[in-house]
């Protein structure tokens, strides 16, 4: 699927055991990109996985903590999670982000 339209892929919660993220992925052979949303207030608790990740704000804010380093961002801001790095994000608003891990066992959000 060299082109893809995200509103003409189904919506889903990502990462249920850890998060409230919803919204349509997208998978390749390497890399997995969702765009997802969190209403205010949702978020993802505190993990780690072994994905790399790279998290941006498309619009609204998040608290992010980041290996114990808080920070809010907003849009056109983000953070990146190395392997096994421990963070969780807070929404302060409706927020919608693009989310992307790299697969680890061909595995990428659904963890």
């Amino acid at each position: 699927m060299p082109f893809f339209r995200f509103d003409e892929i189904q919506a889903e919660y990502v990462t249920p055991r850890y998060s409230r993220a919803h919204g349509p992925l997208l998978t390749g052979s390497q890399i997995e990109v969702g765009r997802l949303r969190f209403r205010a207030g949702e978020g993802a608790v505190p993990h780690a996985h072994p994905q790399e990740q790279i998290m941006v704000v498309l619009r609204g804010r998040l608290r992010v903590t980041l290996d114990g380093e808080v920070e809010e961002v907003g849009p056109g801001e983000g953070f990146l999670a190395p392997p096994n790095t421990r963070h969780a994000v807070t929404a302060l608003e409706d927020t919608e982000v693009l989310s992307c891990k790299s697969l680890v066992d061909g595995r990428g959000h659904r963890i």
